[in-house]
């Protein structure tokens, strides 16, 4: 996909972390966001926000998920003006991990995402839709094995939803 882009130069960091939460990003997100300078600043955040407080014994409310990445973006927009910014959507699907004690609170902290988004004035891509959308051609399975984890299709997926947002 970027192949056909070769000639810009595109530099690409992926800051991720398995198992990341908000406050997680918080704590690092001056020197793997802020200090690189991006012209574009992609984050997908909000799963395991939720899924830690059913396995980990973590206790963030939606309320704090919401005030903390809204914090975590008014800080990047504050140091980074101009930087065009990218909200992916948390999804998971009904599949492995993912049961109905996930519901309501997990749609409440995509909806929380999407708030956040557009008060960053960020471009938000909604990832749930896209993928309840996919399901209709293949299982959730196809999609994420264990309902939160993108298998190679799910990768593909987000990629190219990432790339129309990104406007490459």
């Amino acid at each position: 996909m970027l192949a056909a882009h070769a000639a810009r130069g595109l530099k690409f960091y992926n800051r991720g972390i398995s198992g990341n939460k908000v406050p997680d990003l918080q704590q690092r997100w001056t020197t793997d966001a802020i200090d690189l300078k991006p012209d574009v600043l992609s984050i997908l955040i909000g799963v395991n926000d939720f899924w830690h407080k059913l396995d980990h014994g973590y206790n963030g409310t939606v309320q704090d998920y919401e005030q903390q990445y809204a914090a975590l973006l008014q800080t990047t927009r504050d140091a980074l003006p101009h930087v065009h910014l990218i909200v992916l959507e948390p999804f998971v699907l009904r599949t492995g991990a993912v049961d109905a004690r996930w519901f309501p609170e997990f749609d409440q902290r995509r909806a929380a995402a999407a708030r956040v988004a557009a008060r960053a004035r960020a471009t938000f891509v909604p990832l749930q839709t896209i993928f309840n959308q996919r399901t209709r051609t293949a299982p959730p399975e196809y999609w994420a094995a264990d309902g939160v984890h993108p298998t190679p299709a799910g990768h593909a997926v987000i990629a190219e939803q990432w790339r129309r947002a990104a406007n490459l």
